[in-house]
């Protein structure tokens, strides 16, 4: 059997920041340390973290003045930075800086006026901390479905100025396919502002990941189901490759259905730690 396993499979730069960062801070600290949600969507590096002592809240008010607080990858709401300033509550924020960089963006343009529209997951943590940064003339778009209901809303306003700005695991090619709806169907007096933020690393994990579905027979997905970005490589892979399977652990692979097929291909989403997928490549090399 031949394998095939992307190189851009695995932790990306900001993940490995928020890991490398809150194991130092654990083996450092004497006193409790929180984290406000999981610090990453993968449960073996979860487990691992709350092994060492990390416990994870999913509200900022359930821990007390002077108390430590890690700021997941995905980052919080400007809410919850001010919650936390008023409560003296001390912050270690280890949100990804690509992330934190379209905050400051969207406030930029929140500033400037403009309507700011964000393609992202709706009920994503990213995309929750970042539209709280976009202002009072904001909105978040999933699916090309909801382009004329945002163009009401668009019109509604009179905001002659519209800036684009995505999460940074989205799609490239939703995004694409719903930049170009808005600008086929906004009022031409409408000046329509893109910004790409998608992630390079996601963008060329996305693309490898339809180069080597289209050669292979069976495609491995490993990652957190509840991973944002691993979930459209699953997306991706299923367009060329109906074979495509989605696994957190090597427990979950069905080896005889494997052995049925002689070219496999193996990618992970940008949470998983090399160890989860060293062991799925190590089932096929014996």
């Amino acid at each position: 059997m031949e394998v095939i396993l992307g190189k851009t499979a695995g932790f990306c730069p900001g993940v490995i920041n928020a890991i490398t960062k809150t194991e130092e801070i654990l083996k450092n600290e004497d006193k409790k340390i929180y984290c406000l949600g999981e610090l990453v969507h993968n449960r073996q590096v979860i487990q691992h973290l709350e092994n060492m002592g990390l416990e994870t809240i999913e509200k900022i008010d359930e821990v007390k003045n002077k108390e430590k607080v890690i700021i997941r990858a995905h980052g919080i709401t400007k809410e919850v930075y001010e919650y936390a300033k008023n409560n003296n509550i001390k912050l270690v924020d280890l949100t990804c800086p690509k992330v934190l960089k379209i905050h400051k963006q969207a406030e930029a343009l929140a500033e400037k006026g403009y309507f700011i529209i964000l393609i992202a997951q709706k009920n994503h943590p990213e995309a929750i901390g970042t539209i709280s940064f976009c202002g009072k003339f904001r909105k978040i778009i999933e699916n090309i479905e909801e382009v004329p209901s945002i163009i009401k809303e668009i019109n509604k306003s009179k905001k002659k100025k519209v800036a684009i700005i995505s999460q940074t695991t989205f799609s490239m090619k939703k995004f694409e396919e719903i930049c170009e709806s808005l600008k086929e169907n906004l009022e031409a007096d409408v000046n329509l502002e893109i910004y790409n933020t998608i992630c390079n690393a996601t963008s060329l994990r996305q693309k490898e990941t339809a180069q080597i579905a289209e050669e292979v027979e069976a495609m491995i997905i490993i990652g957190g189901k509840n991973s944002s970005n691993t979930k459209k490589l699953y997306e991706i892979a299923k367009e060329s490759c109906p074979n495509t399977f989605l696994i957190e652990t090597k427990d979950e692979l069905d080896i005889k259905q494997m052995n049925k097929f002689n070219k496999i291909g193996i990618m992970a989403g940008a949470s998983t730690p090399n160890a989860s997928i060293e062991e799925v490549v190590e089932i096929f090399r014996t």
